[in-house]
Order: C-alpha cells, then sequence, then structure tokens
C-alpha cells in the first residue's frame, strides 16, 4: 500500500511524490527545458500513474499552454484511475510569446477557463497563484481564486512562491489550502520561517525542485552541464554556475554515496531527505521519460534513517548555511 497525506485542510489524499509537467512544456519559451517528444511525455505520465502516484502539477504558462494540453492527451489515453489536477494562474504571454504578470480579476478567470479547456476537465482539483506578483495585485488575484472555487471552477486554491507576509494578507480573504516553494538539500531557505508558519496554520506544502533540478540525481556532471542546449533554462541558473556549482556537487556526491551504500538511486535520497520534513506534504518530480520513473518511485514509500539524514544535514548546513 502506497501511503497517502491529507494536503492541508483539504479533502486530498495525495501521495508523497507527484507528477511535476513543467519540462514536458516543451522549447520555445523562456524557462524552457529545451526540445520534449510528446509522446516519450505522455508515456511517461502513464508509468509514473502506474507506479502509484496520484496527481499531476502543471500550469498555465509551462509552453504557454502546452504542458497542460499534453497532461490532457496522457489521461484521455490512459485506462488507470484518473488522478488529481493541479494546475497555476498569474502567467499569461502575449502574441509574441513573452510571458506577462497578472493577477487581474478579468485575467484570471480567463486563464482559468483557458485551462480549463485545454486539461479537458470542469472542476480543477488544486488552483494555485504561481508567483506573487505584481506584489500589489496579490489580494485581488486571492479573492478571484476564491470566487473561482464558490463556483465550482475549482475544489481547493493555494498559491507557490509566497513569503510570510503574502501568506497573512490573503489568509483574511480564504483560507490557504496549500504552499509551492522551492526546497532540496540545496535551498533551505523556507525552514526558518515559512515552513513553521505553514505547520501552525495548517497549510500543506508541496516542494518543487527537491532534486534541485537534476543536481541531486547522480547524473549531472560539469560535462553536461557545459553541453546543456542554449534554449534549457538552467543555463542561466546561478545553480549551475560557480560558485555555487562546486558547492552543489559536493552535496550530490554525498546523496551518491549514501545511496550506493544503501541500494537506492540518488534522486531517491534527496528526495527522502525532503519528504522527512514534518512540514512538508508531498514533493513534486519532474519527469520526462519512462525510465526517469523508475529512478524516483522507490520514494512513494521510502524513509531515510536517521544516520543518513543526519549526515545529509551536515553537509548540507556546512556548504549551504
Amino acid at each position: 500500500m502506497i501511503p497517502k497525506q491529507r494536503l492541508g485542510t483539504s479533502d486530498l489524499e495525495i501521495t508523497r511524490i507527484g507528477i511535476g509537467a513543467w519540462a514536458i512544456g516543451g522549447g520555445g519559451w523562456a524557462f524552457s527545458w529545451s526540445h520534449q517528444d510528446d509522446a516519450t511525455s505522455v508515456r511517461a505520465i502513464h508509468a509514473a500513474l502506474d507506479a502509484g502516484m496520484n496527481w499531476i502539477d502543471t500550469a498555465a504558462v509551462y509552453g504557454l499552454g502546452h504542458s497542460e494540453e499534453v497532461v490532457a492527451h496522457a489521461l484521455k489515453t490512459y485506462s488507470g484511475d484518473r488522478p488529481y489536477m493541479f494546475t497555476k494562474c498569474a502567467r499569461n504571454w502575449d502574441a509574441n510569446r513573452q510571458i506577462v504578470k497578472l493577477l487581474k480579476r478579468d485575467a484570471i478567470r480567463a486563464e482559468c477557463e483557458n485551462s480549463l479547456r485545454r486539461l479537458q476537465v470542469e472542476t480543477i482539483d488544486l488552483y494555485q497563484i504561481h508567483w506573487p506578483e505584481p506584489d500589489e495585485d496579490i489580494e485581488e488575484g486571492w479573492t478571484t481564486l476564491a470566487e473561482l472555487h464558490k463556483e465550482g471552477k475549482v475544489r481547493w486554491i493555494g498559491v507557490s512562491n509566497f513569503n510570510v507576509p503574502q501568506m497573512e494578507r490573503i489568509a483574511k480573504i480564504a483560507p490557504i489550502v496549500s504552499l509551492q516553494p522551492p526546497y532540496s538539500l540545496l535551498r533551505r531557505e523556507i525552514e526558518s520561517e515559512i515552513l513553521p508558519y505553514t505547520q501552525k496554520h495548517q497549510i500543506g506544502v508541496l516542494a518543487y525542485s527537491p532534486m534541485g533540478s537534476g543536481l541531486l540525481t547522480g547524473t549531472m556532471t560539469r560535462q553536461r552541464i557545459a553541453q546543456l542546449p542554449s534554449d534549457d533554462w538552467r543555463t542561466r541558473s546561478p545553480h549551475f554556475q560557480e560558485p555555487l556549482l562546486t558547492r552543489n556537487l559536493k552535496i550530490a556526491d554525498k546523496v551518491i554515496e549514501i545511496a550506493k551504500r544503501q541500494g537506492r538511486t540518488p534522486s531517491e535520497i534527496a528526495l527522502a531527505w525532503v519528504l522527512g520534513h514534518p512540514a512538508i506534504t508531498a514533493a513534486i518530480v519532474g519527469i520526462r521519460s519512462p525510465e526517469q520513473v523508475a529512478g524516483v518511485a522507490g520514494a512513494l514509500s521510502f524513509e531515510l534513517d536517521a544516520d543518513s539524514k543526519l549526515e545529509l544535514d551536515r553537509i548540507s548546513d556546512s556548504e549551504t548555511r
């Protein structure tokens, strides 16, 4: 039996890891992971669902609508149980495919209708504000999500990349079911204020980039990083450049060492560390191929032992603090 956990105060019982659909948006937009074959994406989603994952997290902006379309096609051709569908708003695009930051009521309502159409569903299980930008419009944006919830367009509402003051502002309007922040051995800044706040207010936490966008998978080397396609957003990420790169690869080496000792994959070790924090409900795992599923599926039920966790804590503390 694959363990599940309730997401915040919702009725959603989700597996500890879910399918992240950022990369399957493909190329041709500002934050792409370069070219992605749609047929491979569909097979990857099917393999992840077969492994037991019961939710998919995407966003309108991923591939400028394309990720949602690929997800819909994958589910239309899948014979098993329907997973929960999570998506996001507040990132739109213009006729030149340039990303626009919008939290106005009419823009969000239009985004929601477009996401419902692309996903081919009548209701979105979790609708999230992708980024709190423009900051001055977060109240208007959250009020609109609350309206969509009351209308039955979305079942539950959450946020992504919000800090504590921003969550406090919108919580006065409607309850926050979930927060989606970055969290991994490489990025632990949410531990000081954000995670204590979510625990206190029963806000579920969906950690994204738990494997450091590939840095903690055991497959990322300096040579591979140097050969990343020019349209892969990671070529512009500080975490893939010095001085952070040397630090990150040192932490990755420890993950690999522990994985070999335990007969696990590095991805499973990195995920188990993230899921070991009591404030983390689940983690989002970007999956681009069926083969990648085998490297992460063990994390659905694997728990890191205390000694291994301590080793990882120590190296992460020494390198990131």
